[in-house]
């Protein structure tokens, strides 16, 4: 199983309710963005499906473990094999790079070996790698805080190509990016988690390239699910409607790019 939610709400502390009797159901190797208007819900259900927030209702079933009844080691085990990738990086800025894509297996090592890895990089060759699929295997030593932005973004997602979860969760993983970046980062993501048949959830600002890359999008707004379809069934008229708290026009344009394109070739961009 990749996930279910039945029931999921969520109220936070000061009384909010970010999540309202949310229902989401996604077979293993699914690919799903989610999409809709900011504050509509879509990182707080990120971070529910990483384990990372108790839902207040409902029940919350991850890769067939139930998070919030299983033992402490259990737990632990299911969260190494989730792969979040958030929007402002947690990265330590004077922290090298080949340390910060490391960092993917350490719900795996054992202590010693992640503590002896902050010396002597355990596994500088497949962190290369990992970082040569995003354009960034000159930066294997260089320190984070003499990165840009966007190549900080995408060392994040290298960290991720590096872990191989089996539930990928990404909170806007290309807002540094531009867009010709964008698109690559966005096929790449799409293309590993095919490849490696894991399951991929992605929240994304820009419409279009939901669309374009994902066979499924969900449609967020108010803390529940407004629309579940195939991207070539998500229709103007729905996003409009769900873009209406930001005056109904979704980023990025609308549905008419072609929800995917041939292999190896990347439709031209109409974004800004």
């Amino acid at each position: 199983m990749g996930f279910s939610l039945e029931g999921v709400g969520l109220v936070h502390a000061n009384g909010f309710r970010a999540l309202d009797d949310l229902r989401l159901h996604i077979a293993p190797g699914e690919r799903v963005a989610l999409i809709g208007a900011s504050g509509a819900g879509k990182t707080t259900l990120l971070r529910v499906l990483g384990a990372a927030l108790r839902p207040t209702e409902g029940r919350l079933r991850l890769l067939d473990v139930e998070p919030w009844t299983a033992s402490p080691s259990r737990l632990r085990r299911l969260r190494a094999r989730i792969g979040l990738v958030h929007q402002a990086p947690p990265i330590p800025l004077r922290q090298r790079v080949v340390t910060a894509v490391l960092a993917g297996r350490l719900g795996h090592w054992p202590l010693w070996k992640a503590v002896a890895s902050l010396v002597w990089p355990a596994d500088p060759a497949g962190a290369r790698a990992a970082l040569a699929r995003l354009d960034l295997a000159d930066k294997l030593y260089a320190r984070c805080d003499r990165l840009s932005g966007g190549q900080l973004q995408r060392v994040a997602l290298a960290r991720v190509l590096y872990q191989q979860p089996d539930l990928i969760l990404a909170d806007e993983p290309v807002s540094a990016l531009d867009p010709a970046l964008s698109e690559l980062t966005v096929a790449l993501l799409n293309d590993d988690a095919r490849a490696r048949g894991a399951t991929l959830v992605a929240s994304l600002h820009a419409v279009e390239l939901a669309l374009r890359h994902f066979p499924r999008v969900v449609g967020v707004k108010d803390g529940r699910v407004f629309f579940d379809l195939p991207a070539a069934r998500v229709t103007d008229v729905q996003l409009r409607e769900l873009y209406a708290a930001e005056g109904g026009l979704p980023p990025a344009g609308g549905p008419t790019a072609p929800a995917s394109a041939p292999a190896g070739e990347l439709p031209p961009l109409r974004c800004a």
